[in-house]
This record gives structure tokens, sequence and C-alpha cells, in this order.
């Protein structure tokens, strides 16, 4: 009972010691702000108590395979390689980022993830398939984006982010003019990047979006078909099960 006491506390702790004060990074202006200057996230942290298992994941693995907030991201030290580097934006539970990276063991994968459950579900699974080309980063996507040195990324995946289908809250989705400038001036020239969406005003808002960036590439005429490596995530079977149509888009960074 102890133990368990420990590693709860151990997870509490780093569920709840996340206020810490970011700088934002030289070249890049931080995201929106709404009055008192709070940024305008494009998540919604759902907290709860995690389990034992998930408990002990975190405890044990997170020093293995997280990456610290604030710190610049330096390839090599944390991968131990220069690889092809892509990012994972919103991974969930983590078995869609697991299946693709090995299935990939060529390239280095950063899954990025604010819900502690899916965190440390990832963690385990990264553990249980001994790979070493998985990273994950609790936080904001777009704050990590701007640790990253330009044209570093092969790759970014946004599959199935919050559509935030209220008018009031579009301010809030991922896909959207200002953040598609950060992601692509990170993008090496032929990087892609791929969002999937079950919601089809958030489809033709971000196919609109990204027809619009001109540093970017439709790599297909409208809606891409479904890539054979992107795996069926959990959101993406709830919008099948539910009779929605899936979306892919793939654009490259000219």
């Amino acid at each position: 009972m102890a133990a368990v006491t420990a590693l709860e506390c151990a997870s509490q702790k780093f569920l709840y010691s996340r206020n810490i004060v970011k700088t934002p990074h030289p070249r890049s202006t931080r995201p929106p702000t709404v009055t008192g200057g709070a940024p305008i996230r494009t998540f919604q942290l759902r907290q709860g108590r995690i389990s034992n298992r998930h408990s002990g994941a975190m405890a044990r693995w997170w020093t293995v395979y997280g990456l610290p907030e604030n710190e610049t991201f330096e390839q090599e030290s944390v991968f131990g390689r220069r690889a092809p580097l892509v990012l994972e934006i919103g991974s969930g539970m983590g078995d869609a980022t697991i299946e693709m990276a090995a299935a990939d063991p060529e390239r280095d994968y950063v899954a990025v993830e604010v819900h502690t459950p899916g965190i440390a579900n990832l963690l385990h699974l990264i553990a249980d398939h001994e790979l070493s080309n998985v990273r994950v980063f609790n936080g904001d996507a777009l704050e990590f984006v701007r640790t990253l040195p330009e044209d570093s990324l092969t790759a970014v995946h946004a599959f199935f982010p919050d559509p935030w289908p209220k008018t009031r809250h579009h301010k809030r989705r991922l896909i959207q003019t200002g953040h598609v400038a950060i992601l692509g001036s990170r993008l090496m020239p032929g990087g892609v990047l791929h969002c999937a969406t079950d919601w089809a005003a958030y489809a033709e808002s971000m196919l609109e979006v990204l027809s619009a960036d001109t540093n970017l590439i439709n790599a297909f005429e409208g809606y891409a078909p479904r890539p054979e490596h992107r795996p069926v995530t959990k959101f993406e079977q709830r919008g099948i099960d539910a009779g929605r149509e899936i979306f892919d888009l793939v654009f490259r960074h000219i």
C-alpha cells in the first residue's frame, strides 16, 4: 500500500506542477491571448484520477522517455543520432504513435500530449515495445515547436485534433493561419504536414487554411486518400462508428 501511495504522489506531482513560466522562442511570437494575457490554447485539460498502472509507468519511465519543458530540443542528444524527425501532435493513448514508430525505425518521433493517462500509457507502450525512436512531450505543441530549429522536421502529424465545433471556439483550433505558419517554418523543404479529421466543416476549414499558405502545396487535388501507413486511431473509429466521413489532408513544404 505504501508503494502505491508513493507512485500516486509522484504522478499527482507531475500532473499538477506544470505552472512554469515559459519564455517565447526569439524567432516567433506567442499564440493569441485573451484578456488578461493567457494564451488561447488549442486543447482543453481534462484532469482526473489515473490508475495505479499509469502511475507506475509515469514514475518509472518519464525520466527515460519524457522531454523536459523550457529546454531547447537537441535531437542528437535526445536520440543519439540525426534521423528524419516526425512530430505527432495529440498522440492520445499512444497506440497509433507506437504502430507508426515500430514500423518506421529509421525515423525519430516526438509525441506531444497533455492528458496524463495518455502520456502514461504511451510511456508504458514505448517500454513494452523497447522502442528507442520515440520521446514524449507533456504540454502545448506550439510551445514545443518554438524550441525547434527551422527546417528540422520531416513531417508533422495532426490526426483528429479537437474540432472545436462552436463558432466562438474556432479561435482554439490547431489548424489556423498563424499556427500553420509556425508549423511550416519548422518543416524542411519537402516536409509533410498531414492532418486528418472526421468533422466535415473542420476539414473544409483546414483545406482553405492550408491552401492559402504560400509555403505549402497540396500533394493531392483536394483531400488525400487515406495513407496505408496511418493507423486507425480511437477518435477515428468513433467517427466511423458514428457514420462520419474521414478526411485526410497532405501538404508539402516548398
